[in-house]
């Protein structure tokens, strides 16, 4: 038998979610921002239990007492903290306590419809990250987030007209833009942890391919090193892409075929079965993959040395 927590609701409408929190209803169908804080605080009582929405939830935290349930976890979010859904994301429960002051923005897709940010809103990967890797801004970026935030929420809950939703998309695609932004800079400035990743992401590759594991298991993918380090396929890419300038799946194919490069000047086995043991299911894949990667088809590169 199923407990309460492991219940999962779907809220498809906006003003759903408002019933749910026992909020008014929102002043337009497809896009609402709250402000919880010391006038309008949290009713944890109202709470619902829910793992999946059909739009967009950007949550931006100006204070919190204490620590913040996201999910099945806990974590202790400092003020200036910002995290990210995207729709049909399967999060699990949002817990705040009564002194947790946040903006909670949501925005049906629908709402960008007829807009560049409909497109361009789906190429930012951190809504796919995942709640322990939120944004932390500074002092100063917090003062910024907050300026765009104050915008939109005087021009959601003070006046509706046929301005609004311009006014309200060009301040959504501002803030987005300095989260990537700042984003960056939160990469750059936890260096040392980030450098920790990547030499554990290293490490992770070369026992793959070192034990023969693509043998049986295919070529590693992001998913795995992704699960094996414990953080978002799109916090890796993006993590690799800030210290390294390539992506998760470049960073792969690179540590393939250094392999690859090693087993033809070292080893007697054809191409085939370096292909195979590498985790290729067809060889053309492999000589196709190596010859972009280093100009020369695998036989070219094992005569360069003989």
């Amino acid at each position: 038998m199923k407990s309460k927590e492991d219940k999962l609701i779907r809220f498809i409408s906006i003003s759903e979610s408002h019933q749910a929190f026992g909020l008014p209803a929102p002043q337009h169908p497809l896009i609402s921002l709250v402000h919880f804080n010391q006038d309008n605080p949290f009713n944890t009582s109202m709470a619902p239990i829910y793992d999946v929405l059909s739009f967009y939830k950007i949550t931006f935290i100006t204070r919190n007492r204490g620590r913040l349930k996201y999910g099945r976890n806990y974590y202790d979010y400092d003020e200036g903290s910002m995290l990210f859904m995207a729709p049909n994301q399967l999060v699990g429960s949002t817990e705040y306590n009564s002194e947790t002051y946040c903006y909670i923005l949501l925005i049906h897709p629908d709402f960008l419809l007829g807009h560049p940010i409909a497109r361009k809103i789906k190429q930012y990967s951190y809504f796919s990250y995942t709640s322990n890797e939120a944004l932390h801004l500074s002092d100063s970026e917090r003062e910024v987030i907050l300026s765009v935030y104050r915008i939109m929420e005087q021009e959601l809950n003070s006046r509706v007209d046929e301005f609004s939703q311009e006014v309200v998309i060009a301040q959504l695609e501002l803030l987005l833009s300095y989260v990537n932004r700042f984003y960056k800079r939160q990469f750059i400035t936890r260096k040392a942890v980030n450098n920790d990743i990547l030499q554990r992401t290293e490490t992770i590759l070369d026992d793959y391919l070192n034990t023969q594991a693509s043998l049986h298991r295919g070529l590693p993918t992001v998913q795995y090193l992704s699960d094996q380090l414990k953080i978002s396929p799109g916090y890796l890419s993006d993590l690799l892409r800030s210290l390294i300038g390539q992506n998760a799946q470049q960073y792969i194919r690179g540590k393939v075929i250094e392999k690859a490069k090693e087993r033809l000047t070292n080893t007697d086995l054809t191409v085939a079965e370096i292909a195979y043991e590498l985790g290729f299911e067809h060889p053309q894949s492999f000589s196709k993959m190596f010859r972009v990667r280093t100009g020369l088809s695998p036989l070219e590169f094992r005569t360069s040395f003989d």
